[in-house]
């Protein structure tokens, strides 16, 4: 009833504030012309209260399109956004939630043909093409690949060649984000080594694809990452026209999660803050994992200087008191390491309430998984929900995501997990897909293995297993053929096909006549293609991917990749040289491409046990009951990966010219990197906390890490004060 409008609004801030701890309570009553820079550790409610601001602002009467969140990554906008879904009020207009590269691009693509000319590009008469992840890959392979088998570029590396297409882009983002010109590049990156002259080679042979890339994206109107941050940079942000544009659009202003950001990002708030009517920034304490991909902790904190008011948040919401001991513990026990002894006296019971170790240390990592599995189904028969379970390690390989799963699911526990690492290419729906696109042009003549037709079927057809399908196609695949390759099914024995089962072969039969009768002449909408034959045939019932909702989103995510590279290589790639198609079902096998895709809905709103890389886990910024954390020996829980063609440390900011990487630096950056993910872990710990151990790791090694020498401290020196 709009005349009751006031009041119900009032109604709904008074029972939202009398929700909110004091803390957050004392945030929400500044008025809504402030500047605040908040912060605090983890689990205090940061980004609750900023939400809250949020529907304060809207309440008070500013348009939501007035107002701008500014995130280092897109799914931390998720709160702001699930909260004006799920609002009383629908707003007139939505809030706009962005990213430095989201920021960049919209103002490039808004005002092109005001700077064009000064880009730098060939044709600046012609629109921009903007490179995903996936086509800067596809282009820098071009350029590095005939360096490489040519001119012997980069020595003797043995990393997949993926890797070094993506650590040369790596290199050239953080060029940008840090702010350094990108042809400086391979002498930070020398002045900093100490090892083996010949690695001096490679930083040169570095700099020189770099190079070669940026020209390359010049002649041809192409925008990778790098390049649209520098443009935006250079360009917009110090043009009037665009700073006016900006200023009129966006009144207030909040920023989550700032210290995952980067030091470009915090320059431009510090500029931009002053003309706000109003700003919330949010600063979590001990984080910064994203150091890796640029996040600088130290410049997003000295972002408290442009506001008014600093508020700190130190009321946990999240941990029981066992957790708190926990972390109390990890702290002293890192200071101890670093050369600053603390006075402590951790008490034992407490402790023994947040972590769970087992009776008995497991030997081999089998053994371990199974403890794991069986220390879960104890939770959920005790009422624990699965969704309150997440299963954490430093990395989630293929085997040990397929041991989990398999115990798991022989205790009818339900899980899902998200690996955002994962290729989409290794995903066995994206196999199956593109195994029956390369059958159904034989033009390209790249026909597959008998075997892997096999397991194609196997996947496409219900109630197929593979026995079943490698006879199948023994007898109506022609791997050599040079026409069409599958025949029909009664092409087979009647023997064959009475073991097949005639319901299979009705099957078989309906997807071979689609794709003999889908075929088509031009090959480069392939992305078509494939979504006719998820739509028409493999999703219908009979087909193994119907009703799966997971396959249907990785086929979702891949069909969306394939439309993308067409979008952008399409005008690239004469047709009349080869098919787009083609090229890119040649760069996934090669694994440049489909190496990375954003995937929705891993997890969300689901009843399941959640298996997580640590980092990933961390970054969706979701606390949770218990967690079980494994392999808890290896070291990759703070090694850093190798990488030998780029580096985060001496590509930021804050490294000191003249400096050398050595040894020293490595172990504290060692010890920083474990502080930071073990309490940022137990931060989004409610409970308890379960440590998988093994003595050998996967692979049959001793695994005696730092972190199991942590515990083994906190635990002897929690019984030695209770034996006092």
């Amino acid at each position: 009833i709009p005349e009751k409008a006031p009041l119900i609004a009032q109604h709904i801030e008074y029972n939202t504030i009398m929700c909110l701890s004091p803390e957050q309570q004392s945030l929400l009553e500044h008025p809504v012309s402030s500047k605040i820079f908040l912060h605090g550790p983890a689990g205090t409610g940061k980004t609750t209260a900023g939400v809250k601001w949020l529907k304060k602002l809207l309440n008070s009467g500013i348009p939501a399109h007035n107002i701008m969140v500014f995130v280092p990554q897109r799914s931390l906008a998720k709160p702001y956004q699930d909260s004006m879904r799920n609002d009383l009020f629908q707003a007139h207009s939505l809030i706009n939630t962005t990213t430095l590269g989201g920021l960049a691009r919209r103002m490039i693509d808004l005002f092109w043909p005001m700077i064009s000319r000064d880009t730098g590009v060939a044709s600046p008469n012609q629109p921009p093409h903007f490179l995903t992840l996936e086509t800067a890959q596809y282009y820098m392979a071009h350029i590095v690949r005939p360096l490489m088998d040519d001119e012997g570029f980069l020595g003797n590396l043995t990393i997949n060649r993926n890797r070094i297409y993506s650590q040369i882009l790596d290199n050239l983002n953080k060029a940008a984000l840090v702010g350094f010109s990108h042809q400086d590049i391979g002498d930070r990156l020398k002045a900093a080594w100490i090892g083996d002259i010949a690695q001096f080679n490679i930083y040169d042979d570095v700099q020189a694809c770099a190079n070669r890339f940026r020209i390359f994206c010049l002649e041809h109107n192409l925008l990778d990452f790098s390049l649209q941050v520098e443009i935006f940079l250079r360009l917009l942000w110090p043009s009037p026209l665009c700073r006016n544009h900006l200023t009129q659009s966006y009144r207030h202003l909040i920023v989550d999660n700032i210290e995952e950001d980067t030091p470009v990002s915090h320059d431009i708030l510090s500029e931009w803050l002053p003309d706000f009517d109003s700003a919330l920034v949010i600063f979590d304490e001990e984080a910064g994992y994203r150091y890796f991909l640029g996040a600088d902790v130290q410049s997003a904190f000295s972002l408290k200087r442009k506001c008014h008011t600093v508020i700190k948040f130190t009321q946990n919401q999240v941990n029981a008191p066992g957790i708190i001991q926990i972390k109390s513990g990890i702290r002293h026990a890192i200071a101890q390491l670093e050369g600053n002894p603390q006075e402590e006296k951790p008490e034992l019971n407490l402790l023994q309430s947040g972590l769970v170790i087992p009776q008995e240390i497991n030997k081999y990592f089998p053994d371990m998984v199974k403890w794991v599995a069986e220390q879960i189904k104890i939770l959920v028969d005790e009422d624990v929900p699965p969704g309150e379970i997440v299963i954490l390690a430093p990395f989630m390989p293929d085997v040990l995501r397929f041991a989990i799963s398999n115990q798991l699911g022989e205790f009818g526990i339900p899980h899902v997990s998200h690996r955002p690492s994962r290729a989409l290419r290794d995903e066995p729906a994206t196999q199956a897909m593109l195994t029956l696109v390369s059958a159904a042009f034989p033009a390209w003549k790249m026909l597959p293995k008998r075997i892997n037709m096999a397991f194609a079927l196997m996947q496409v057809i219900d109630g197929l297993d593979l026995v079943r399908a490698q006879l199948l196609t023994a007898y109506v695949y022609k791997e050599n053929a040079e026409d069409f390759p599958l025949q029909p099914f009664d092409s087979a024995p009647i023997d064959v096909r009475d073991r097949v089962t005639y319901r299979v072969g009705a099957r078989y039969d309906q997807l071979q006549i689609w794709l003999k009768a889908a075929q088509i002449s031009d090959s480069n909408t392939l992305d078509f293609f494939l979504s006719r034959l998820f739509g028409e045939v493999l999703s219908q019932s009979g087909f193994g991917f119907h009703n799966d909702l997971n396959s249907g989103n990785t086929i979702s995510n891949l069909i969306e990749s394939i439309q993308k590279f067409r979008w952008v290589v399409g005008d690239q790639v004469p047709k009349e040289m080869y098919s787009i198609g083609k090229e890119y079902i040649q760069m996934v096998q090669d694994g440049v491409i489909a190496a990375q895709y954003v995937r929705t809905g891993d997890g969300d709103s689901t009843n399941a046990v959640f298996l997580s890389p640590a980092y990933t886990f961390l970054i969706s910024n979701h606390p949770v009951d218990i967690q079980f954390w494994l392999d808890v020996g290896s070291p990759s829980w703070y090694q850093r990966l190798e990488q030998p063609l780029t580096h985060p440390y001496v590509l930021s900011r804050h490294w000191q010219q003249g400096n050398t990487w050595d040894a020293e630096k490595e172990v504290f950056a060692a010890q920083e990197s474990l502080h930071r993910l073990a309490i940022g872990l137990l931060n989004r710990c409610r409970k308890k906390v379960y440590l998988g151990m093994s003595e050998l790791d996967v692979r049959g090694y001793d695994n005696r890490g730092l972190l199991v020498r942590i515990f083994q401290h906190i635990l002897q020196r929690a019984q030695q004060v209770q034996n006092d």
